[in-house]
This record gives C-alpha cells, sequence and structure tokens, in this order.
C-alpha cells in the first residue's frame, strides 16, 4: 500500500534521520513489533525498561510510512463530535475517551521533556467554527456538552472570530487543549531513546507470513528468516487491516500542503490550530519556518497511486479555500502531499486482541487523531503484554 505520494514536508526537511539494518539471521524475542512510525514507536518506547527483549521491524525505512505524511495536528475532539459519539458508546465513555485524548495531549509534551535532549512540542488552543449558519445550532449543543463535563471551551461569536482570527464565521468553539509536534522526527526520536535500552530496530523486513500457537508467534521475512516472539504487536497503520478479518474501517486519500514561510504578521491568535464542522473538514495550523499548513479535501482511496495532476488539483482547491477564509495572507504552496487516512464507524480507534490471533496485540490508531489515539494504545498494550489490568481498555475493543 502507498501510504503518501509526492513531498510530504517534514520529511524533506528531516531527511533521513537515523539507518537501520535489515535483519539478516533468525531472532528470538519476548515481544515483535510490526512496523515503526509513531504508533510502534511509543509502544515500544513504552516496553524499553520492561525486562523484556523488543524488536521493530518495518518493511521500509522509520517513519516513512503513514507518518511522513501526518499533518500532527494534535487535538482531543475525535471525528465523531462528543454529541454524536454518546448515541455509539453512551455518554460516559464519550466523555471518557474524549477525556483520554486531551490527556494524551500533555503526555506528549511530558514525553518531550524527558527526551535527550528535549523534543521540540508546542502546546496550542483550537478554533472548531460553524462552516455554514446551519451548522450553528449543532456546535453550539456540543459546546454546552463539552463545557459541562469540564473541558476547557469558550463560545465565539461571528465578532470575536472575526477580531481574534480575521475571518468569518457564524460561531465556534475555542478550546485551551491542543498542540503540534513533528511526529516524523519524534518517531525517531524515540527509537533512538529505545535502541539506546539495548533493543534493536530493523529496516527493510517485510513479514511475508505470521504462524500463531498457544505459546508465541512466528514471523516469517522474505529472506525465508524467522523471528520467534512470545507477544506480538501490529501497529503499521493501514496496512494492518490485512490481519484483521472483518473490516473495520473505511481508507480514503486526504491531502496536505504546506506554504513558503510568511512575516510574522499574517499569523492569527496565539497561532491555533483552525478547523470546520464541514464532512470533510478544512483545516489549517503554522507550523515551523513561519510556514502554513492546509489540510483537507479527503476522497476515496487511490490505489496503487494517486497522479501527480491529481495532487496539484487538491493543492489548488486546498489554497483557494484558505485564501476565501484568510484573502490577506499571501499563501503559496511550496510542498503538496497525499496521504492514506482511515475512518471507523464511531471515530475511536481499535486496541487489543481478536482471538483469530492469540498473542497478539493491535494498535490501530486510525482518524484525525492517530498520535493521541497512538499514545492511548502505547499504554494499553503495554499493560496488557505486563499482565497488568488497563481500565481503559474496554473502550477501544473490537466487539465494542
Amino acid at each position: 500500500m502507498n501510504l503518501y505520494e509526492q513531498h510530504p514536508y517534514w520529511l524533506m526537511k528531516n531527511g533521513i534521520v537515523a539507518s537501520y539494518p535489515s535483519l539478516d539471521k533468525d531472532l528470538n524475542v519476548d515481544v515483535a513489533i510490526m512496523g515503526a512510525g509513531i504508533s510502534a514507536a511509543l509502544t515500544a518506547w513504552h516496553l524499553r525498561n520492561s525486562g523484556l527483549s523488543v524488536a521493530v521491524f518495518d518493511r521500509r525505512h522509520v517513519g516513512m510510512g503513514s507518518t511522513a505524511a501526518s499533518t500532527a495536528f494534535l487535538q482531543y475532539e475525535i471525528d465523531t463530535p462528543l454529541t454524536e459519539l454518546r448515541n455509539f458508546v453512551g455518554e460516559k465513555k464519550a466523555v471518557r475517551s474524549y477525556g483520554l485524548c486531551r490527556e494524551a495531549i500533555y503526555k506528549i509534551g511530558d514525553i518531550c521533556k524527558s527526551l535527550k535532549p528535549a523534543f521540540d512540542f508546542h502546546l496550542r488552543p483550537s478554533l472548531q467554527y460553524a462552516s455554514f449558519s446551519t451548522h450553528r445550532s449543532k456546535l453550539q449543543e456540543e459546546y454546552v456538552l463539552r463545557r459541562r463535563h469540564g473541558f476547557k471551551v469558550n463560545w465565539l461569536e461571528k465578532e470575536d472570530i472575526n477580531e481574534a482570527f480575521g475571518f468569518e464565521a457564524p460561531g465556534a468553539i475555542f478550546s485551551e487543549d491542543g498542540g503540534q509536534v513533528d511526529a516524523y522526527l519524534l518517531t525517531h526520536t524515540l527509537l533512538k531513546d529505545f535502541q539506546a535500552k539495548g533493543h534493536h530496530v530493523y529496516n527493510n523486513t517485510h513479514i511475508r507470513h505470521i504462524d500463531h500457537t498457544g505459546h508465541g508467534v512466528t514471523l516469517c521475512t522474505d529472506d525465508k528468516l524467522k523471528i520467534k516472539a512470545k507477544k506480538l504487536v501490529i501497529a503499521c497503520g493501514y496496512e494492518s487491516l490485512q490481519y484483521v478479518p472483518k473490516k473495520i474501517a473505511t481508507i480514503q486519500s486526504t491531502y496536505a500542503l504546506v506554504s513558503e514561510p510568511l512575516p510574522d504578521k499574517y499569523f492569527w491568535h496565539r497561532n491555533s490550530l483552525i478547523w470546520e464542522t464541514a464532512t470533510p473538514y478544512m483545516y489549517f495550523r503554522a507550523v515551523s519556518e513561519n510556514r502554513i499548513l492546509v489540510g483537507g479535501r479527503d476522497d476515496s482511496f487511490h490505489h496503487p497511486h494517486i497522479p501527480p495532476s491529481i495532487i496539484s488539483k487538491k493543492s489548488l482547491q486546498l489554497k483557494n479555500a484558505f485564501l476565501k477564509k484568510m484573502p490577506h495572507i499571501p499563501l503559496k504552496p511550496d510542498f503538496g502531499w497525499a496521504g492514506a487516512f482511515a475512518t471507523t464507524k464511531d471515530g475511536l480507534p481499535y486496541i487489543g486482541v481478536i482471538p483469530e490471533r492469540p498473542n497478539t496485540y493491535f494498535a490501530l490508531g486510525f482518524g484525525g487523531n492517530g498520535i493521541t489515539f497512538s499514545v492511548i494504545a502505547a499504554e494499553i498494550i503495554h499493560d496488557m503484554i505486563m499482565g497488568k489490568r488497563n481500565g481503559n481498555a474496554g473502550l477501544f475493543e473490537f466487539n465494542r
């Protein structure tokens, strides 16, 4: 599966941060992790001091799957609004899911502070605005529900939005809790710290077949090498779906651009993350080097390739949509790309086990909250492997 096309900004900006060898002999470990993106890196990092031998394997290079194309829009708001999510899972579980995502943003910040040297991470407020006047009442209902459950939100009227952000919208929710991070570089930093604890990372190691037994798993590579593990974690993003016997997600293509650098005067209130209520939604935020990222314009998944002409067309659409909202900002696209994007029935991730694959754990953080979901998955899977009870596991299990 091609998980991105063209030139993701963070991959171009950072290049190949570190190289890891491919597997060249049979291996025995306590835990094998398939995938080397942000989900796998967080899971590996949480297991680094477990006393278990852990190894990470990826068919590509570290971070060069969906993570390279991530826009790292760290928000606790799940793609399914709280007012709708409660209809799927009940209000208590819906609120807890939102709360876990909010906590995950600050946990990412704590992780970044703990790394040596401290990793670049920024807290940012977020603004979700009503795309149309017909969306205003539903967004207000969302605001009331969130505020009732203790989320730090304020309601902004049309005049408030115009004054603070320089564009017009019928109404908006302003939230204090949000953040941004370079997911590609963070993945490398986490795995560097993981490797320093005596564990191993392997690039260019394609798992061709998996044998499950009651005592463990055996992974067979393209080179006919065998990896025997007591436990397996499957954290290879959208490609993980091939290991689940039922359909749990729909894959789409999504698009993003990053602008040329701009003077400070063109940026808005506290460099907030900004997104809308329309589906699919457009979103934008400030990124490093005084650039602006704009994303959205999702469509059906393109397989096997998205032609450059489509990416150029989508970049132009994103540019025009942004300029319609912010005509005073002279945004010029500098990088443009497409990535795979998956949605689930309720907007929540799938984390945990299925009976068809014993001794195997899945970390499937689909949707716009992929990174915060990955933090939650890493904690739950760590506890499962270590034989500890995790009270949040039931929220994201496969049979919910």
